[in-house]
């Protein structure tokens, strides 16, 4: 590895106090890929913007991600593998893995909107709180994803919604990828809850893929639910399938994608949790196997 890059923890942490700099300087070095898309057509990319909204919880642990140290080391497995493509994360992950030189030649998205914390009162007003276009491009990304919840029982949802078309038109005017993640959810017993019927999904697809003032830069990521294939035939969009935390027994889980993955237009999938914290803590397992089931 190039002596440019930290190499370890302690490192990342000097270059911040003494040449923060560096962080825009690697950037913009950053090897990135000829185009998009590998050969095949399809994506690999590991997702670590959850801590950002105060999501630390994995299953049945609450604080799992709340370690930055762990997380980095878990993601530099993840990365390692020849069949990720990239990652999507918030600023703070993106510029450590920058630093120890874990993201060249990969695919990067950055997360755009964290302020519609977990269990906050204002969880659905989620404001843009990271990556705004013009920064996506200064970092030398590949493009910006964001949350768009759309509940019609709470206020928050339509400057969220306003915010989410923003960012579309300002990432499509720089020719970079868009990637919203929408949801039709509500409020029960003071909790945010998703529909995860196909209606719902569906719905959530209608209303986020009209939004912008072009769409040409516009690609989706979707929840895996049963009658996935009338999901599918609600778009034409690029679609990721996202993992979500974990429900099921990671053969379970691994199955059901397989079978989305087949579905005209989903292009890849977008997984955090499933393959970062599996139940055997087994991450160059886990990692392997989804990738294998991309490409």
């Amino acid at each position: 590895m190039p002596s440019e890059f930290a190499r370890d923890h302690a490192e990342v942490s000097e270059i911040r106090a003494r040449h923060p700099e560096r962080i825009g300087e690697l950037a913009r070095a950053r090897r990135r890929r000829h185009s998009l898309l590998p050969p095949d057509g399809r994506l690999m990319v590991v997702a670590a913007d959850h801590p950002a909204r105060g999501a630390n919880g994995v299953g049945g642990r609450p604080m799992a991600m709340a370690s930055r140290t762990e997380l980095l080391e878990r993601l530099r497995v993840a990365l390692a593998d020849p069949g990720v493509d990239g990652l999507l994360g918030s600023a703070d992950i993106i510029e450590d893995l920058t630093l120890m030189g874990a993201l060249e030649d990969k695919v990067v998205f950055g997360s755009m909107n964290r302020g519609g914390l977990q269990g906050a009162c204002f969880e659905l007003d989620d404001r843009f709180t990271g990556y705004d276009a013009q920064a996506i491009a200064d970092m030398n990304l590949d493009g910006g994803k964001f949350l768009t919840r759309i509940a019609l029982d709470d206020p928050g949802t339509l400057p969220t919604l306003t915010a989410s078309a923003d960012a579309i038109s300002e990432l499509a005017a720089r020719r970079l990828v868009a990637m919203i993640e929408p949801f039709w959810s509500r409020r029960e017993g003071g909790r945010v809850v998703h529909d995860l019927t196909a209606d719902g999904v569906v719905k959530s697809v209608n209303v986020a893929q009209a939004l912008g003032r072009t769409t040409a830069w516009t690609w989706l990521k979707l929840p895996v639910v049963d009658d996935m294939e009338r999901v599918m035939e609600a778009t034409t969009l690029p679609t990721l399938l996202l993992g979500g935390d974990p429900a099921t027994a990671p053969e379970e889980t691994f199955a059901t994608w397989q079978k989305a993955l087949a579905l005209p237009s989903v292009r890849g999938l977008t997984v955090g949790r499933t393959l970062l914290y599996p139940p055997d803590d087994d991450v160059a397992g886990a990692v392997r196997t989804a990738a294998s089931l991309v490409h």
